[in-house]
């Protein structure tokens, strides 16, 4: 049974930092490529960094650069976001996302909702 369950969610001041885990079991978690979206209210979700398989190719949007930071532990099957400075535009529902494009499997997380405000 494929399972991505993220933690490390919470209320934080602005200017606070955070540390998401998305720890899983289920599936051959060094074949694939992982991410973090987020989904504010009334908004679409979005990327928000994606690390591939081995960890060498990191993608950041480009409101969080330079503040968030995106790891994976391929030992442990768990991948992390590190976010620091955080805004009160960063509130959002967290999920994390496993991918294997050329085998065109998907995995979704249930999500973690982090709230940023004072």
């Amino acid at each position: 049974q494929v399972q991505l369950v993220e933690s490390g969610g919470g209320l934080v001041q602005p200017g606070g930092s955070l540390r998401l885990s998305c720890t899983t079991s289920g599936f051959s978690f060094s074949s694939y490529a992982m991410s973090w979206y987020r989904q504010a209210p009334g908004k679409e979700r979005e990327l928000v960094a994606r690390i591939s398989s081995a960890g060498g190719i990191l993608n950041y949007a480009d409101s969080v650069k330079g503040r968030f930071t995106i790891s994976r532990d391929n030992d442990k099957g768990t991948v992390y976001l590190q976010m620091n400075s955080l805004k009160p535009e960063d509130t959002a529902v967290y999920y994390c996302n496993a991918r294997w494009s050329i085998r065109g499997r998907e995995y979704w997380g249930q999500g973690t909702q982090v709230t940023v405000s004072s």
